[in-house]
């Protein structure tokens, strides 16, 4: 059985890009090259429009050509819906209003993935590798409208998966980190450091990181102790190789 690391970075943007160039400093080296995806968000809660920044356009086209692959992660990434019950629950622990396609009926979830993947598309010449939602959070709406995408594939927090057929791809928990409040570190650091010594016998093990870790020296030791871990064991990969032989 391949043994395989799929490393990622999450809300790429014209907002984010020194945090991004930050973030591939510190994982290029580790992974061997440009062995990662990015999770591309249109337009960042409606303040940095990719379709206003041409300069960060030639640069998105760039790290495609270096063989980074492209998600689309939403439009805005902010989460405007009101909600109740489990979805509830989910808006306020499992993020800070970042989990756009939680709420979203089928129609709007598919407007907006449609809008994404053909603005990303556009600008970076070839096809995206899949959808993956804010903060990997989906309601019933964006599932459905997921099933008639044309994605080729998705990933929650817990799996990787055929959006038409509901095939299982890869599962196993996604290692990543939360910079916006002291326990948050202090938690996302100890699943970090548990998942270190616990996953290796995973086939599959992903690692996300996200803009905001940057700002926390800790967390970045972590990140940087964590890639390392499991790169010395295990090669980087692409997504695209779960779906077979590319």
């Amino acid at each position: 059985m391949t043994k395989l690391l799929l490393a990622s970075i999450h809300d790429v943007g014209p907002r984010s890009e020194s945090a991004v160039d930050h973030l591939i400093d510190i994982m290029a080296p580790i992974l061997g090259g440009m062995k990662l995806a990015m999770l591309v968000v249109p337009d960042h809660w409606a303040q940095a429009p990719l379709a206003a920044a041409p300069a960060f356009q030639t640069k998105l086209r760039g790290w495609a050509d270096q063989g980074v692959e492209m998600f689309v992660h939403g439009w805005f990434h902010k989460d405007l819906a009101e909600h109740s019950g489990m979805a509830a629950f989910k808006a306020k622990h499992m993020t800070a209003s970042e989990g756009e396609f939680l709420g979203l009926s089928q129609d709007e979830a598919a407007r907006r993935m449609a809008d994404g993947r053909k603005l990303i598309e556009d600008i970076i010449g070839r096809p995206t590798t899949g959808f993956i939602a804010p903060a990997w959070l989906y309601g019933p709406g964006a599932h459905a409208a997921l099933a008639q995408s044309g994605f080729a594939m998705a990933e929650d927090h817990m799996r990787v998966w055929r959006p038409q057929t509901g095939e299982v791809l890869a599962r196993g928990p996604v290692i990543t980190w939360a910079s916006r409040s002291v326990p948050r570190q202090r938690s996302s650091k100890f699943f970090a450091a548990l998942a270190r010594h616990t996953l290796h016998g995973q086939r599959v093990v992903r690692i996300a990181t996200h803009p905001g870790d940057v700002t926390v020296p800790s967390l970045i030791a972590s990140i940087r102790a964590t890639y390392a871990a499991f790169a010395a064991r295990r090669p980087a990969a692409r997504y695209a190789q779960l779906m077979g032989p590319v």
